[in-house]
């Protein structure tokens, strides 16, 4: 199991969590919460660590 660390901001105005990879190439996603954003987070890292 690896472990990455996500960089997690709030966009003021969606009040939406956005969250990136540092130095992974389309590492990058959204939520309504920190756990669906996590939840987005891992599913995209597994799709890009497929290919």
């Amino acid at each position: 199991m690896k472990t990455f660390t996500a960089i997690v901001e709030r966009d003021p105005d969606t009040k939406f969590y956005i969250g990136y990879v540092p130095g992974f190439t389309g590492a990058h996603s959204q939520g309504e919460t920190l756990d669906e954003l996590q939840e987005n987070l891992r599913e995209v890292i597994e799709m890009l660590l497929e290919d």
